[in-house]
Order: structure tokens, then sequence, then C-alpha cells
């Protein structure tokens, strides 16, 4: 019989919230994490605001030893991390040696550190650039220094799938455990805010408020959405299978049931095409988890506020739920949080275990206005309570990649 994996543990640093309570909090209250942005100078673009995570001190989790030359992406991955290990009360001799790992999904990993290593070099030679920033500049960088802080000397893996990144990293986790190659591990995803990444976005026409004249909001399925707004976190879980947190105890918060992916080699013509492969990854997941589509309570979206994508992904609802899709609660968390990248699909299944625990759909906020291609119900502007036994996590991508994951009480 194939091992039962859950989550005993939580640990998240986002714009709402610095743990799991006040990120709960925050989010079925519906508290948006976006405002201006103060972690570099935006004065040139169009769109000045960002889901940036304030006043974060790396030193209130980590201490102050070994922390002067580790980067933001870094910090912060290692900050959830360790915030995961209390909530799951996991000790040092809890799991030793081998069999504690880490998966942390990072596609851009610390790309800033990249640049100024980069530019120093040009700049001032290779012979005078600071050799403590080099361990900064690879792609594995924030799983790597979260393991050292955590004693985490078993599986390391960094995953760069784009923005499933987050899922793809819980579900390879799952899978090792799975196969008994390992007794727990530290998964989940992290996106930090870098000037890059907004340059690069705002450039491509793809932020909201970055084309002339344009409301600059978060709005996801609402009718006057024109693109997405970056938002920053890093979102982790303990991950074990249900015999081993049963024997030491742990507080078992949820399973992971079911899970899919696809891929789309060839760019999408249209909706229908992208609907398509989308559909591909929630089937999937609803077959190995053993359910059906009248099994799930909630849908997490990943609409984050994209003309094209939100629709899309209403689309994929339509064909998978059938007669039921308007019956099925909807919403999507990056109306608060914004769009965080590698982040977003483990910070959606942060999100999907409280939902579970708490038998509450957070909303989506900022909806006013109809799109005759969105009609589902999206839990507009206010939580719900429902019975919450199954939650369906979405992480579409336009690049190809598509993830969705099943939680389960």
């Amino acid at each position: 019989m194939e091992k039962q994996i859950v989550i005993t543990g939580i640990g998240i640093i986002s714009s709402i919230g610095s743990d799991k309570e006040s990120f709960w909090n925050n989010l079925i209250n519906g508290v948006s994490g976006i405002k201006p942005v103060t972690l570099f100078d935006v004065s040139l673009f169009k769109s000045k605001l960002a889901g940036e995570i304030s006043d974060f001190d790396a030193k209130e989790y980590l201490g102050k030893k070994g922390i002067r030359h580790i980067d933001r992406t870094s910090l912060l991955t290692s900050s959830a991390t360790k915030l995961a290990m209390v909530d799951s009360n996991i000790k040092e001799d809890t799991y030793s040696g081998d069999d504690l790992g880490i998966v942390i999904g990072s596609t851009y990993g610390s790309i800033d550190s990249i640049s100024e290593f980069d530019l120093d070099a040009l700049k001032e030679g290779p012979s005078y650039v600071n050799p403590m920033a080099f361990p900064n500049t690879v792609l594995n960088a924030p799983a790597s220094r979260a393991s050292i802080f955590c004693n985490a000397t078993g599986l390391n893996t960094t995953v760069s799938t784009g923005v499933t990144s987050g899922i793809d990293a819980v579900v390879y986790a799952a899978d090792f455990l799975k196969m008994e190659r390992i007794k727990a591990v530290l998964a989940g995803g992290v996106f930090g805010l870098t000037y890059g990444i907004y340059l690069g976005a705002s450039a491509s026409g793809l932020l909201s408020g970055s084309k002339d004249g344009s409301l600059e909001i978060s709005a996801p399925f609402d009718k006057r959405r024109n693109g997405f707004i970056l938002g920053e976190c890093a979102a982790v879980m303990v991950l074990e299978d249900m015999e081993s947190a049963k024997s030491r105890g742990a507080n078992i918060l949820a399973e992971i049931k079911g899970y899919g992916t696809a891929f789309n080699p060839d760019k999408c013509k249209n909706s229908v095409e992208c609907a398509q492969n989308s559909k591909r990854s929630v089937e999937l997941a609803l077959k190995t988890a053993s359910l059906t589509a009248k099994d799930i309570s909630y849908i997490s979206a990943c609409a984050n506020s994209s003309i094209t994508g939100d629709e899309r992904e209403t689309m994929v609802i339509k064909e998978v739920f059938g007669d039921i899709a308007k019956d099925v609660p909807i919403s999507s968390i990056k109306s608060m949080v914004g769009e965080c990248l590698d982040a977003s699909g483990a910070m959606q299944i942060v999100s999907g275990v409280m939902a579970l625990n708490n038998n509450i759909i957070p909303p989506t906020i900022n909806y006013e206005e109809q799109d005759n291609g969105c009609d589902l119900d999206y839990v507009s502007n206010n939580s719900r309570k429902i019975d919450v036994k199954n939650v369906l996590i979405n992480s579409f991508s336009d690049t190809g990649n598509v993830s969705s994951l099943i939680l389960s009480k």
C-alpha cells in the first residue's frame, strides 16, 4: 500500500504576515499586502506597486551569526524553514543526519546577486570581486543556505519549473518520502522581489498599470483586470509519511492526496488550446487522488489578474466540473499578495491547509465588475465558512508548465 504523505508544519514569510496565524487572519479578512515598492527605485516605471514584505529582519528567525553575506532570497527561505520546523515541533534529535531533507522551488534564485557580482567583475576586474558574494550567485543558494541553518543533511534539491516550482517542489519531496528514501522533508518555494524581474515584467507589459492610463490593481476575474502585480514570499512545509508523523505525535494538518502536471512544448495560439493543457493536470490530480469533481470543496485558483489567464482557468474549471462548475467556490489569494511566481504554488498550499483546518475560504478581493468570460463563484470580497474537505490548487503558466495538487483533511 502506498504511503500517505502529510503536512505537519508550516512556515511563511509574506507581505500580509510572517507567521501562519497573521498570514491567515489577514487573508480571510481581505487585507491586502500590495503597496508602493521601497526595496528599489521604481520612479522610471509606470507600475509602482508590489506585494513587498515590509520590516523583514532575518535576525529574528536565524540569529545574528552567519547572515551578513547572505542575500535576501536565501534569508527569506531560511527564515520560513525555521518557522516550519518550530510549527512541526521538530527538534535537533527528532530526525538525525540524512533523515531530514529540503526541496525548494526557485527559478529566479538570487538573481540580483548574480547581477551585482557580474557587474563588479566587469567594472573592477575579476581580481577585485568579493569572494563572499559568490555563493549567493548559484541557483540552489536558497535551499543550501536553509539546509545549513536547519541541519538538513539529507536530500537537498532545487526545483526550477517557473510558476509551478512551489507545487512541483512539494510533490518531488512527497515522492521521495513514498520511496522511503528519507523520513521528513522541508518543501516549498521562494521568490524575492528584485529590480531585474520588475524591470523585465514591466518592459514586457505584463504588469498591471504598465500601459498608459491603465489602472494598477490586482483584480483576478474582474473585468477591470489588466495584468498582474508582483509579490514576494517564502512558504515552506514539513512533509512526513503518516506513520512517522503519528509515531512522534505530530499535529497532522493535511494530506497530499493527488497531483497532476502537464507541459505544452508549443506556444499556445489561443485560450482553448492552452486550456486543454491545464485541463490535463487537473484531471490527473483528481485521478491520482481517487476523487471526482464532486468531491472538491474549494478551488484555490492560479488567477493573477491576467486578461487571458483568468478566463482560461475559468474555461478549464467549466470543462472539468461540467454542470457543477458554478457550485464550486473559487478564490484567488493573489488579489491580496500579488503574483509571487516561484512561491505562489507553495503559498496557495499554505492557504489551502489553513482552509481545511478552519473551514473558511479566503476571498477574492477587488472583485466589482463581472466579466462575461469569468462567470463562476469567485467568493468575492468576503471570506466564506463552509465544510472544506478537499482543496484543488492550480498553478498554470503561460510558458507551458501547469500543475495541480489536491489537499485533503
